[in-house]
């Protein structure tokens, strides 16, 4: 199987495994990361997600072009809802996704990056668009995303050039919230995911609801939508358990309804 995904204690763990191929996506793989996002987006227990590759070479070097089936111009005329690999552009899936960057990020690959919510990478980690080097460009996410997270002379750095970053350049550039040893990933990824779990889940459904279907509004037309994440979390058994729970000093427990 090209992916995998796993669910345990609220938590969905997405591997990209196809390590002999750098993690690149070809259609099977693509096939199935659509149908595990439109899953994850009706599994009301997901209250994070974790998205990485198998191995310790690449987290994704984007589309598999050794065995291309289709034209540059048949590939951006194809419908891909959610942009590369289901999650670049996505917009319906409201839980926060991580990304665990353990090597090249790369094409597609940096554009799911790109469309998670939070970025922890280690050292040997690095990030670049080569698109235009083989003739090819950014069309899922990495055009539209690249300029909105960063500044926009190193958007058009990477863009332009096929530059690739470190990961440490990456946290400079506000593309990666840690970088940490290779041995600390997952020790890191998990403090991540433990600081998420601690927020009531409905709470922060709604806050990358908001801030994802806002982006280009003025902060007075972003403040006045009623979206619906947000009139359920209000109205939530949660948000009665968080003011008991602070009024109570203890831990809230969430119920997620």
């Amino acid at each position: 199987m090209s992916v995998r995904l796993v669910v345990d204690q609220h938590v969905a763990t997405v591997t990209l495994a196809r390590p002999e191929a750098l993690n690149a996506v070809d259609l099977v793989t693509e096939a199935e990361l659509q149908r595990i996002w439109t899953e994850l987006e009706h599994n009301r227990d997901v209250r994070a997600v974790v998205l990485t590759g198998e191995g310790e070479r690449a987290f994704c070097v984007g589309a598999d072009l050794k065995n291309p089936s289709m034209s540059g111009l048949e590939y951006w005329a194809a419908p891909r809802p959610g942009g590369f690999g289901g999650i670049a552009l996505r917009e319906t899936l409201n839980v926060p996704v991580i990304a665990r960057v353990n090597g090249y990020a790369l094409g597609g690959g940096f554009e799911m990056v790109l469309g998670c919510d939070l970025v922890i990478a280690c050292e040997e980690a690095s990030f670049g668009l080569p698109e235009a080097l083989v003739g090819r460009m950014p069309l899922d996410g990495g055009m539209t995303l690249l300029q909105r997270q960063i500044p926009y002379r190193q958007a058009m750095a990477m863009l332009l050039t096929g530059r690739r970053v470190s990961a440490r350049e990456g946290l400079d550039m506000g593309l990666v919230n840690e970088v940490v040893p290779r041995a600390e990933l997952d020790a890191a990824v998990q403090r991540w995911v433990d600081a998420v779990l601690a927020c009531a889940p409905l709470s922060l459904q709604a806050i990358k609801q908001v801030v994802r279907r806002t982006a280009t509004l003025s902060a007075a037309e972003a403040q006045a939508l009623r979206l619906p994440a947000l009139v359920t979390a209000l109205q939530s058994e949660d948000a009665h358990e968080g003011v008991r729970a602070f009024q109570e000093k203890r831990q809230p427990c969430w119920s997620g309804r």
